[in-house]
């Protein structure tokens, strides 16, 4: 892609018609917000439903060569600090690339189903990434780029109401669960999980019938289309990371408090301890702690605290002991929210500490994430 292209997703027509107001993002035109508005449009979703275009994000399909499916596992665990081979059909697993530095090159959903490994990565480094599987996996797996599909996500309480209405078989799924399901006559890969702390789907079609199975969802009373913006705000309220913004490739996994994604098998001790990129660092920082931590920070006022802003322990004088990597009003929280990174003496919850915004030194504390009661469907 040259600096000056911008791409479109097979949706970008429907965004148009819909009203959307459109920005850049991630080398697309995507749609920011819809007639209402990025405060509504959050709080559409938590009480009912959201339909977001994700056909940004890029499609993977690992395929074992070998035909077993268990090659392909272990292939992808040479890159990443998580349990493949454990990994049951039909189930999918939040993933990291690792850098030999130990630190976090991109964070990816990963999903065994049954003859392939099929990854979803982040937009802004798929092309990256792509090339790392080719050059790393190819020796046991065809790596192939599935250009040819769409991504839309559903979410909110009322989300499986929606999508059963098109797709009966969706109601059985449980957090984390992903089938091919027949959704409005098409068949996809269907997977019960999301980026907003509620429940939901993310649903990959082939892109010609993506637009046909949007309009399908948004006749659904519970409905509405929403955008980046209120993704952003969502995901922050759920204590979710963006990469780019609180993930990079400085920062391990231990730092960034993603601890819980690293199972047993792959820890010291472990049945395949180690064998990914930046073990030693990743190891050592779990059996001795970070230096820093990934926390949640809530202001005592009303003023927000964005990304960028110094965190210090005393209200005056003293170097910064942190900084904050993403900040926004949280509408359901009913407040300013921000997440970053703090030395590990001052990360336990509760502790006060105060960001630097404008000139001026505002107080905050440490807070546990998320900022609010996921709703995932775990039973």
């Amino acid at each position: 892609m040259s600096e000056t292209e911008v791409l479109k997703t097979p949706l970008h027509g429907l965004h148009l018609e819909l009203g959307a107001r459109m920005t850049p993002f991630a080398g697309y035109d995507m749609p920011l917000q819809y007639g209402l508005g990025i405060l509504k449009e959050h709080l559409h979703t938590r009480d009912q439903a959201g339909l977001f275009d994700v056909s940004h994000m890029g499609q993977v399909a690992l395929r074992p060569r070998s035909g077993d499916i268990a090659d392909a596992a272990l292939a992808l665990e040479r890159l990443v600090p998580v349990d493949i081979l454990g990994l049951a059909e039909g189930r999918q697993r939040y993933a990291l690339f690792t850098n030999r530095a130990g630190g976090i090159e991109d964070d990816l959903m990963v999903a065994n189903r049954a003859d392939h490994l099929f990854v979803v990565v982040n937009a802004a480094c798929k092309e990256v990434d792509f090339a790392h599987m080719q050059t790393h996996l190819s020796d046991a797996c065809e790596v192939e780029w599935l250009d040819g599909r769409a991504l839309l996500a559903l979410q909110g309480p009322k989300a499986e109401a929606a999508l059963a209405a098109l797709a009966p078989g969706c109601a059985a799924m449980r957090f984390m669960d992903v089938s091919t399901l027949n959704v409005n006559g098409v068949d996809c890969v269907v997977s019960r999980s999301g980026y907003s702390g509620e429940d939901g789907y993310e649903i990959s079609v082939p892109e010609g019938a993506a637009a046909g199975l949007a309009r399908a969802l948004l006749e659904h009373e519970a409905v509405e289309p929403i955008g980046l913006g209120a993704r952003d705000s969502l995901r922050l309220e759920a204590g979710l990371c963006l990469y780019g913004a609180d993930l990079d490739p400085a920062t391990s996994p231990v730092e960034a408090s993603l601890t819980w994604a690293i199972q047993k098998a792959r820890r010291t001790g472990g049945a395949r301890e180690g064998g990914f990129p930046g073990a030693e660092r990743i190891l050592r920082e779990l059996a001795e702690g970070p230096a820093r931590k990934r926390v949640g920070i809530l202001p005592e006022g009303r003023a927000p605290v964005r990304g960028g802003a110094e965190l210090f322990a005393d209200e005056d004088g003293g170097a910064p002991i942190g900084s904050v990597t993403s900040g926004a009003f949280g509408p359901s929280l009913g407040g300013p929210m921000a997440m970053g990174y703090v030395a590990a003496t001052h990360a336990a919850t509760g502790t006060p500490l105060f960001a630097e915004v404008r000139g001026k030194r505002l107080a905050v504390q440490v807070a546990d994430m998320p900022f609010i009661t996921p709703g995932y469907k775990r039973n």
